[in-house]
């Protein structure tokens, strides 16, 4: 069974709220008895109810949201009206966002590297519109903090989305500008090994999201491109 499968039996369950979405999901997950379709159904549930509610970020709800998110996801048009359910049921469900990120830490069990992939995700949302405004950021910065990411963890992740331009690259590869090309280059190494799009697929990103593992490594590769360049 394909992600796509999964996310339309969860839009077609009957329940009229995500916090009970979330219930049914979770239960659901111990059904699927490969473990990278697990992953990539909790990646793909989290990445939905979360852009929905950041859509509320900055006080106005449009049918952007759900644009943004096909543009990450390669969504069959057979399933758009499934992922638009979905989005319909976070928006509309009082509860709030702090709580949807607190089930999806659980759903993850502890897995940082997942968790820091969806709030990548997440930022490739924000910004579809050109900009990650204070308000969406502040959201990230709370969803961050409760899925247990350090701030250095959070500042690498921002520096690829928020900065003008093409960001600072000692922010992106996450060293000092004090350290030598070799020290500079072996964290690079370390960067590009962790973020390989095969990695990311590994561990639960979609492959209808290999946009978002793609876009992480030009970010990485570019910033290490311009260090060269800028120490000669």
């Amino acid at each position: 069974m394909s992600v796509w499968t999964w996310i339309g039996d969860a839009a077609e369950s009957g329940v009229d709220a995500v916090g009970a979405l979330y219930d049914w999901v979770s239960s659901a997950l111990g059904g699927i008895g490969d473990r990278e379709t697990r992953r990539q159904v909790a990646f793909s549930m989290a990445l939905i109810a979360l852009s929905a509610k950041m859509a509320k970020a900055d006080g106005v709800v449009t049918h952007d949201e759900v644009a943004a998110f096909q543009r990450l996801f390669v969504t069959p048009d057979s399933e758009t009206a499934h992922v638009e359910r979905l989005f319909d049921l976070a928006k509309k469900d009082v509860a709030g966002f702090e709580s949807y990120a607190r089930r999806i830490a659980i759903l993850f069990d502890g897995d940082n590297e997942a968790l820091e992939d969806v709030v990548d995700g997440l930022f490739t949302i924000a910004r579809a519109d050109g900009a990650v405004h204070a308000a969406e950021l502040a959201y990230l910065e709370r969803v961050s903090e409760i899925f247990g990411i350090s701030e250095d963890c959070f500042d690498r992740i921002s520096a690829r989305h928020v900065v003008p331009e093409e960001g600072d690259p000692y922010r992106i590869l996450g060293v000092e500008r004090s350290l030598t090309v070799t020290e500079i280059a072996a964290q690079y190494r370390v960067l590009a090994a962790e973020n390989h799009p095969d990695r990311l697929l590994g561990r639960g990103v979609p492959p209808e999201a290999v946009a978002l593992a793609h876009e992480r490594m030009a970010a990485i590769n570019q910033a290490w491109e311009r260090i060269k360049r800028e120490r000669g």
